[in-house]
């Protein structure tokens, strides 16, 4: 099991501010059959309130049913609430057991990017996919079809940045959903580099992901992906890499773990050998979605910004027939990558990220263990990682400053052994703030 704490001190220098680049929340809308109006207005409010611009509608076919009545609701509780929060889709051309008809696409697009909620850049109407390489020539028609035409960004990352490059007449721009490191390693921006400088002048829309673990076998899905550092690292990547767009992986995809929005029981996948409860249920990830107003400044106007950690050793349990990466197993026949020891992905340490307005000394304490001191000597964001060491215990995080403790936090024990015997690869996120 896994537990990332975020704690972090006010910054009040570092509020968002308007700028013309965005920042969206991939959504995945088959998550949310059962959500009220209300749901979608709660749910919009809070990534409002961290500087959210928009949710980006991961709808997959037919067009019919939950995912019709739930578009609906999700434009008009936006609507309701008379705020600059905004919602676009993006087409999933693999959820579905089928790709989408083009007839579909355009019905949607005509009957949706006019409302006032949909998100415009420039005016246009933004539309993106999830994949859908095999219907490219779809998309010429469908962009004829809406009047005023589409700012057409899919994510069609199987082709890579070299065949993104031989199609740049039909597109205004591209989604990479390359934002996880393979293996034993950190992710760095060389991918986002590449699709940046294939796209010349176009649009580059960069993913910045938390966490990815994935126990679904019905659907050959049983892998982990190094998190760790991965979320501080992507958000200063993308101040290096500086991409039109940022799309966040994810909201509520919680059978992928990757969720930054609360938990919400019925859209937790719960299907016979496609059970994600095990590994999400009490794993709340609300403290990475605490410290986005930050990053999202450093992001949008410049500033400076993030404190996480995690429970028991990867070792500690059985692997459940979960593999480091993605690749060919009795589980996941369609696997593309090399195998790696899941316990060499990921690291046993604590994660932490502090926000500090003046320079403070931090100390993290596992158990009985002695306290470990990291010093904090700038303003803004300061990240560390201290190892378990074998330690077990309640974690306990304090932020010092000319004696005097500011700030403290309690996490979740970190365990000997995992209670199932089965390693939850998955992330607890706390937080804690003045």
């Amino acid at each position: 099991m896994r537990f990332t704490t975020l704690i972090f001190a006010a910054l009040a220098s570092l509020s968002p501010t308007a700028s013309a680049r965005s920042v969206f929340a991939h959504f995945i809308l088959g998550n949310a059959g059962s959500y009220t109006e209300s749901q979608w207005q709660s749910d919009i409010k809070l990534a409002q309130e961290v500087g959210i611009d928009a949710f980006v509608l991961n709808i997959a076919p037919p067009l019919a049913g939950a995912t019709s009545t739930q578009v609906a609701s999700a434009f008009k509780a936006a609507n309701g609430l008379d705020s600059d929060f905004k919602l676009f889709f993006s087409f999933d051309y693999l959820g579905g057991g089928q790709p989408w008809i083009a007839s579909d696409v355009i019905s949607l697009l005509k009957t949706y990017t006019p409302n006032a909620a949909h998100f415009k850049h420039n005016k246009v109407p933004l539309v993106s996919t999830f994949e859908g390489t095999s219907n490219i020539g779809d998309w010429a028609h469908i962009r004829a079809s809406i009047p005023g035409g589409i700012f057409f960004i899919p994510d069609w990352s199987s082709l890579g940045p070299g065949g993104i490059s031989a199609r740049l007449g039909i597109i205004d721009g591209a989604f990479s959903w390359d934002m996880w490191p393979t293996g034993a390693n950190n992710m760095t921006d060389v991918p986002d580099k590449a699709w940046k400088a294939a796209l010349g002048s176009k649009a580059y829309m960069m993913g910045v992901s938390p966490w990815f673990f994935t126990n679904l076998p019905a659907y050959n899905k049983a892998w982990v992906w190094r998190g760790d550092d991965l979320w501080h690292e992507r958000w200063q990547q993308v101040l290096a890499v500086n991409p039109t767009f940022v799309e966040i992986v994810t909201w509520n995809d919680y059978g992928e773990s990757h969720y930054i929005g609360p938990l919400y029981n019925d859209g937790i996948p719960r299907a016979p050998n496609a059970n994600a409860h095990p590994y999400v249920d009490n794993m709340p990830h609300d403290g990475w979605r605490q410290i986005l107003p930050y990053y999202i400044a450093q992001y949008k106007s410049g500033g400076t910004a993030p404190f996480w950690y995690r429970l028991t050793a990867a070792a500690a349990g059985n692997n459940g027939g979960v593999t480091g990466n993605n690749c060919p197993s009795a589980i996941n026949l369609g696997g593309y990558q090399a195998y790696v020891d899941p316990n060499t992905i990921v690291e046993d340490k604590v994660f932490f990220t502090v926000l500090v307005k003046s320079p403070a000394t931090i100390t993290v304490q596992i158990g009985g263990g002695a306290p470990v001191t990291f010093k904090a000597t700038r303003v803004g964001t300061n990240h560390f990682s201290t190892p378990f060491n074998g330690q077990i215990g309640f974690v306990k995080i304090c932020i010092v400053r000319n004696g005097a403790t500011v700030l403290s936090a309690t996490g979740a024990a970190i365990q000997a052994h995992p209670a199932s015997g089965v390693t939850n690869y998955n992330s607890w996120v706390g937080s804690a703030s003045t």
